[in-house]
């Protein structure tokens, strides 16, 4: 098998002028995802984490740029406001009713620079120096009206809907789901990125030849892993999380600390793909802590930070000449960076910190600019350059070669609803399903909680007692229905930040993303509704019979649903689990304690009466006792019954129908011992369900589900922007 070697690959730098639109279209070098088509076929032996001889795919690239983008960016400045707390006021002398004081906090400073690509360019700077802040500017994920300062790409303002379709964010933590393989993790990104358009084997090509590129081949069957199941190693796990942003080809590519936490080589090897996808004609931007001297080899552009303000801009192979002007020479054994991040560090210090070096640094620029004779020229305008990048395969989300307007080239999503749908629902599922545990606690739960209520409420009879009894089981059951949903609410708080990070660059839509995550949650309610609904229907001996039978499980369901969905909601909004349960725990016992079973809807005070109605325990307690005491002919309180619940139950027989027949006389009506006394529609309005038939109360708890997930979507709509502010 042949291997294609890279040459003499000689990026653009900061002076040479751009070739002209035919000559770059003609001799420009395979794209990224060209690269991916025919990677299959360059590829030798397998690559492990462990082995330090790593199998690289590289092509040859002619010397001309490819086609060219320039992302400039001008005087960004970005500040927060800090509050000053004063925990003890009493001890400092203040007033307690003091406003508290604010001060203003500058994390970027008049920042500028640009990227092109074909280059890694790459931001440096101790902690806190403002590294990620920068990446994030760039990416969009700063709120406009905090921001301050320009990006241009290729001259040309960069609207952030333009910027969303076009670019990828890598996060600094691996947000993976732990039980998809490698392989299927990044088929997975392939289905949401890719269109419709392509088939199947082209878009599994792609990815065979994806994990090539990354070095990923013996994982490729592996696992992610977590906590709890062994999986891919940490450098494995990066490549990964760079994969699936890369599937598409995007033009600019952003990274937060690829490297981070990783050994020497399994960085060397991160930033070396990320070095392959520049130069197959992408912008690179990345933050990077401290590079070891291999990595250093392989980045074209620095920029250093030091508290928010810019200590050096430019190629690295210049950091020697720039620090012996300023008086501080490399010594020449001594890794340049390493040298620079401590003089930084040591500038910090001392009581004038690092102006010193940013004003030099400003004269250094604007004097290597003036002797600068030939100033960067845009041969192609934004829009040509997106169009001949389409033509050459970058942007495969379903772009089309439209020069009139460039946001209309890249749709804004690659696929269609129901097939983002049918994509989250099986790669929820497949998830799920390998780990059986999680599912087996919660049907433990209930089998357990119905085995208890049939064993202590067994075959009821029709008596005054009995009937006292089915009340208290109908209102235990339904709110138990609720209280299992609670295994509910860390399946979003932990699928979180994924979803965040894969709706920003519209991956899916939010609404996809809402309705596979009630289908995929449906199938379990349903096992889980049979199951209680068998062992406890005729253990407790309801009545009804098959009809009856049926209807009771239809409401188990919908109580089951609306449980699942107001959980859901909850874990939308309030992003800590711990916190999530206390919420869960208390607002169900809320809802019981204003279901219509301790205290009658007339008994209830005016100002807590609209708790009652918003209790999603009344409708199914009130549906289900519907259920039982709906027929008009069954009696359930006869004759000497009457006294049962009384004072007057423990009294001989005899004296009971003495009293029965004086409560006769007195009424000039006869009332033997079997006379009845109370059927199921009295003791329905002695408990005060009178409003709603049971059919009704099924709706409304079922309209309760869809309710919650409506205020689900919104509360991703509003609270997943992952924006600073």
């Amino acid at each position: 098998m042949t291997r294609i070697v890279a040459k003499n690959v000689s990026p653009v730098r900061d002076c040479v002028p751009l070739y002209d639109r035919r000559q770059m279209v003609e001799m420009s070098p395979p794209t990224f995802a060209q690269l991916l088509n025919n990677a299959g076929d360059h590829v030798t032996g397998d690559e492990t984490e462990t082995n330090s001889v790593h199998q690289v795919l590289t092509m040859e690239l002619p010397v001309q740029q490819s086609i060219p983008f320039v992302l400039s960016f001008s005087n960004l400045t970005y500040s927060v406001r800090v509050r000053r707390k004063n925990i003890f006021p009493a001890i400092s002398g203040r007033r307690t009713d003091e406003p508290l004081s604010t001060r203003t906090k500058v994390l970027l400073n008049d920042i500028s620079g640009e990227a092109r690509d074909g280059e890694l360019f790459a931001v440096l700077g101790a902690s806190g120096s403002g590294k990620s802040t920068l990446i994030d500017a760039l990416a969009n994920r700063i709120a406009k009206e905090s921001l301050k300062g320009e990006m241009k790409l290729n001259g040309e303002p960069l609207h952030s809907k333009l910027l969303k379709v076009i670019s990828a964010y890598v996060m600094q933590d691996d947000l993976l789901y732990p039980m998809l393989t490698v392989e299927e993790t990044l088929m997975f990104s392939a289905q949401f990125r890719l269109p419709r358009t392509l088939s199947k084997s082209k878009k599994k090509g792609r990815v065979q030849a994806l994990i090539d590129q990354l070095g990923l081949r013996n994982a490729a069957k592996t696992i992610i892993g977590d906590e709890g199941h062994r999986g891919v190693s940490g450098g494995e796990r990066r490549r990964v999380s760079i994969g699936i942003d890369i599937i598409h080809d995007p033009i600019i590519l952003f990274l937060d600390e690829p490297t981070s936490g990783l050994d020497s080589t399994s960085a060397f090897m991160v930033v070396k793909v990320l070095q392959r996808i520049a130069q197959s004609g992408s912008i690179v931007i990345m933050s990077i802590h401290q590079p070891s001297y291999r990595i250093l080899g392989l980045l074209d552009r620095l920029i250093f930070l030091s508290r928010g303000q810019t200590v050096y801009s430019g190629s690295p192979l210049n950091l020697p000449q720039f620090f012996a002007d300023f008086g501080h020479a490399i010594p020449e054994n001594e890794n340049r960076t390493e040298f620079a991040l401590d003089l930084i560090r040591e500038l910090e210090g001392s009581p004038d910190g690092t102006n010193s070096l940013v004003e030099f640094n400003r004269k250094w620029k604007n004097i290597n600019r003036n002797s600068a004779t030939t100033p960067t020229r845009y041969d192609l305008s934004l829009k040509e350059a997106i169009s001949a990048s389409i033509s050459r395969g970058k942007l495969v989300s379903g772009a089309t070669n439209d020069a009139a307007n460039p946001t209309s080239m890249v749709p804004t999503f690659a696929n269609p609803i129901w097939t983002e749908m049918a994509v989250l629902s099986k790669r929820s599922f497949t998830n799920s399903w390998r780990m059986p545990e999680i599912f087996a606690v919660r049907f433990g739960a209930v089998m357990v909680t119905g085995f208890i209520l049939a064993t202590m409420f067994w075959r009821l009879d029709d008596s005054p007692r009995g009937v006292r009894e089915r009340i208290g089981f109908f209102a235990f059951a339904m709110s138990t229905t609720y209280y299992t949903c609670a295994e509910a609410l860390p399946v979003f708080i932990h699928e979180r930040f994924i979803f965040m990070r894969e709706t920003a660059y519209n991956a899916y839509r939010r609404s996809s993303y809402c309705l596979s995550h009630a289908l995929v949650s449906i199938p379990a309610l349903i096992f889980l509704s049979i199951s209680f609904a068998a062992i406890t229907f005729w253990a407790v001996g309801l009545d009804g019979g098959a009809s009856g039978f049926l209807f009771y499980l239809y409401v188990v369901l919908a109580s089951f649903w609306a449980g699942n969905s107001f959980v859901t909601f909850l874990s939308g909004v309030i992003p800590h689990v711990m916190i999530g349960y206390v919420i869960v725990v208390a607002i169900f016992a809320y809802y019981l304690l204003f279901s219509g079973f301790f205290l009658n809807r007339d008994r209830i005070p005016s100002y807590w009466i609209w708790f009652h109605y918003l209790s999603l325990v009344k409708y199914p307690y009130e549906a289900v006792l519907q259920n039982e005491l709906k027929d008009p002919t069954k009696c359930f309180v006869r004759g000497i019954q009457l006294f049962d619940n009384s004072p007057l139950g423990d009294v001989p027989i005899s004296l009971k129908e003495k009293l029965l027949d004086s409560i006769s006389k007195t009424l000039n009506v006869r009332i033997t011992s079997s006379t009845c006394v109370m059927t199921g529609a009295d003791i329905l309005v002695q408990q005060g369900i009178t409003q709603l038939n049971k059919w009704n109360c099924l709706w409304v708890t079922i309209a309760w589900g869809f309710f919650f997930r409506i205020l689900f979507y919104f509360s991703l709509l509003l609270g997943s922007k992952n924006k600073r502010r």
